[in-house]
């Protein structure tokens, strides 16, 4: 049963326990206190209309105005507890879930889309929040006020304590496992669907220019206008099954309360019941449906709560590519990176990405790594900051297995800069600081000279406060890749992994910028990666990868000479000289 995904996410909200169960006694008790009001109300006015001395009815009437006060203050402090306790349970949830999906994304969710993941993973948190607000409490609370209005009815009247029960278990029973039943289909068509929407919105977003250039945005349109017409009606569909089955309940209440009339009216005739209590008794059972009335859509919250638990925990239950050792190694000095006979696979029976490559760095040693696309450049790169760790051979720093140092100390010594390097919403300044959150402006500003963008940066009306917009979107590539640099350029990390820097940039631009990126980097080790063959004149050594295996190293003169790899790739490819 633990295993269970609904119990699973009971266990992540243990800490919130005791909110959460003062919030269920406080919702009983504005429930009950409404019950109460209603039947006491109905007794107050049967005794006012015999006209008895107004001391008599003293104790009703404080009764009443007592549990009128006492409703709103109860429902007040209910709404207050459980939104707090909601509130704090989602925070809790997002940073888990967050955490544990972060060192998922580098190697660990091929072939996932951003769309499905964004919608999947925000609307699935929201969903199981509600397990414990919209689909714990009311059971609870109905079960308590239930139980007290059927044991206050039968005590007046027995047949009507009968037929208050009969009612109130159809209701609370009969209607929520129907409702589940279509939540639970509902549930999963609308993840289906609301993924769909949010993958098409994103692509057309991320796709705009093509799309208009091509003359496509039309289509494009129509398949997002499909995809939102299609969760439209599954919406509408479930939300006509909860409004039936709120219907329903009315029409049991009203049921229920004939059938307490019918038997109160033949107790007073009989002169089992006193005529003053018949409308406190059918006011009684009136009132007692408002414990059961959430709990079609409890029931339905329960389903949908279910469904996203399940999608959150198979996501997050991967297993991730890299672990933290248990006992790790104090951080190393960073002497020397090296890569011995290491081979990588994706797939079981998959072949080899890697398959024996060996490599040395040292800080101020250069070296470029080279072939072809799909040759296992960045497969590589991505070994030597453990967002995956090899099938075979070790990755050694300083003497010792990669595995055995906290990643955090890894990634201290060892950075990576990609060939699409992100850069957030947020101005230059900010993007270069990433790296060292505690630079000051003389630090970044000295990256920024050493990356070759501090005059452009000086030039600009708000310097280092300048946006870049979304992606970098306000600056051109070049400053992008530059920024980016800079960005690198200020870490204290020994090793310098940089793939594919000059990518989609222009020759002229791509040339500057990789001799702007050895001469920055002169103190460090660096693992150049590209499969452009520019600019790698001033390396100490050249690698040459195909197909996963090293096929060629040497210096680049060295290489050009011979009537290899390297040669038949700069024939194709213009290499610097």
């Amino acid at each position: 049963m633990r295993s269970n995904p609904l119990w699973r996410m009971l266990g992540f909200a243990r800490p919130l326990a005791r909110r959460f169960w003062l919030a269920a006694l406080l919702g009983a008790l504005a429930v009950g206190s409404a019950v109460a009001l209603l039947a006491t109300s109905g007794y107050l006015i049967s005794q006012a209309a015999l006209q008895p001395p107004i001391l008599s009815l003293a104790v009703v009437i404080t009764a009443v105005r007592a549990f009128g006060l006492a409703r709103a203050v109860f429902r007040y402090a209910e709404r207050l507890v459980s939104h707090d306790a909601a509130l704090r349970l989602l925070r809790r949830l997002r940073v888990r879930f967050f955490r544990r999906l972060e060192p998922l994304v580098p190697s660990g969710l091929p072939g996932a889309r951003t769309g499905d993941l964004l919608s999947g993973f925000v609307a699935d948190v929201d969903a199981v929040q509600h397990l414990y607000l919209r689909g714990l409490a009311p059971p609870l609370v109905a079960l308590v006020v239930a139980a007290g209005a059927v044991t206050a009815a039968a005590l007046l009247l027995p047949a009507a304590g009968v037929w208050l029960a009969v009612g109130l278990l159809l209701a609370a029973f009969g209607l929520p496992l129907a409702t589940a039943a279509l939540a639970r289909v509902a549930a999963r068509r609308q993840s289906t669907a609301r993924a769909r929407l949010s993958t098409e919105v994103v692509e057309l977003l991320e796709s705009a220019p093509e799309l208009i250039i091509h003359e496509r945005e039309g289509e494009q349109l129509r398949r997002v206008g499909a995809a939102d017409a299609a969760l439209g009606r599954i919406t509408r569909v479930d939300a006509l099954g909860g409004g039936l089955a709120e219907g329903a309940v009315d029409v049991l209440t009203g049921l229920t309360t004939v059938a307490v009339l019918v038997a109160g009216v033949a107790a007073t005739e009989a002169g089992t019941l006193p005529g003053v209590l018949l409308a406190a008794v059918a006011l009684l059972a009136t009132a007692a449906f408002e414990a059961v009335r959430p709990l079609p859509e409890s029931a339905r919250h329960l389903a949908g709560s279910a469904g996203a638990a399940s999608r959150l925990l198979e996501l997050t239950d991967r297993e991730p590519p890299v672990r933290e050792p248990a006992r790790p190694l104090p951080p190393p000095a960073g002497e020397l990176l090296r890569v011995t006979d290491v081979r990588v696979r994706y797939a079981q029976d998959g072949p080899w990405v890697l398959d024996g490559v060996d490599l040395e760095l040292r800080p101020g040693r250069r070296v470029a790594l080279v072939g072809a696309s799909g040759a296992g450049k960045s497969t590589l790169a991505a070994l030597l900051v453990r967002f995956r760790d090899p099938d075979a051979g070790t990755v050694t720093l300083d003497g010792r297995d990669l595995t055995r140092y906290a990643q955090d100390d890894v990634r201290r010594l060892v950075t990576l800069a990609g060939q699409q390097a992100h850069l957030f919403h947020t101005t230059i300044g900010e993007n270069v600081r990433l790296a060292r959150p505690e630079a000051g402006r003389a630090e970044v500003e000295d990256a920024l000279r050493r990356a070759r963008a501090l005059d452009w940066v000086r030039s600009l009306p708000d310097g280092l406060e300048t946006d870049v917009g979304e992606h970098g979107s306000l600056v051109s590539g070049g400053q992008r890749q530059r920024i980016a640099l800079a960005r690198v350029l200020l870490s204290n990390a020994r090793f310098l992994v940089l793939d594919e820097p000059a990518a989609h940039l222009d020759p002229g631009t791509a040339d500057e910028l990789i001799a702007d990126m050895l001469d920055a980097t002169t103190q460090r080790g660096v693992l150049l990666i590209t499969h452009t063959l520019r600019g790698l004149a001033e390396v100490d050594e050249i690698v040459v990868l195909d197909r996963g295996r090293v096929v060629e190293r040497g210096r680049h003169p060295d290489l050009v000479a011979r009537d290899g790899h390297f040669a038949r790739l700069s024939g194709v490819t213009h290499v610097a000289r």
